[in-house]
């Protein structure tokens, strides 16, 4: 019981810290084009954006191309570095955004038949399955770029990148970076 209790009380201050009521999470939401999705969620989709997606690889030490070009100067990418970057991101994004459109596509089809009353279950799992598929398809795309990006750079680009993104700390870097203390 008190669990729940501890549970309820941080929805409550979720809710209130997003200006919410927890008793109507969902209020305001029913005028979305597509329910499951904000506008930005759908928006994101789209344009092949990151949305956390590659936390696992950015986290542990492999750089997103995004970032890695943002950041070109400051790691002293060679011409050539620069160059398969920009053709790793240009396929990532290529790649995302066509998985996006056909993730949001079966969203709204989704959607449309709850909105009709005409859905069955065969028909809902066939798209809840498909979603899934996508989802895992373009957090893969995102991941697998992270994975290439980090065999284009050097040892030290690829720390310099940990530090020009705020992942390291004197205590908490990775051991072969941290300093040597007496």
């Amino acid at each position: 019981m008190r669990r729940i209790t501890l549970f309820g009380g941080v929805l409550a201050l979720a809710c209130a810290a997003a200006g919410a009521d927890p008793a109507k999470p969902y209020a305001g939401q029913q005028q979305h084009a597509i329910k499951a999705l904000s506008p930005q969620e759908v928006r994101n989709y789209l344009e092949g954006a990151g949305m956390g997606l590659a936390k696992a690889a950015e986290l542990n030490r492999y750089p997103g191309p995004a970032h890695v070009l943002e950041h070109a100067a400051g790691l002293r990418l060679s011409r050539a570095q620069r160059t398969q970057t920009e053709r790793l991101h240009a396929a990532m994004q290529a790649e995302a955004k066509a998985l996006g459109a056909s993730l949001v596509e079966k969203e709204r089809q989704l959607d449309a038949l709850f909105a009709a009353g005409s859905i069955d279950a065969a028909q809902l799992r066939s798209l809840v399955l498909e979603i899934g598929r996508l989802q895992a398809e373009v957090r893969l795309v995102h991941l697998q770029a992270h994975l290439e990006q980090k065999a284009l750079l050097t040892t030290s680009q690829v720390a310099a990148y940990d530090a020009l993104r705020g992942y390291v700390d004197n205590d908490n870097a990775p051991a072969a970076h941290r300093p040597h203390r007496h």
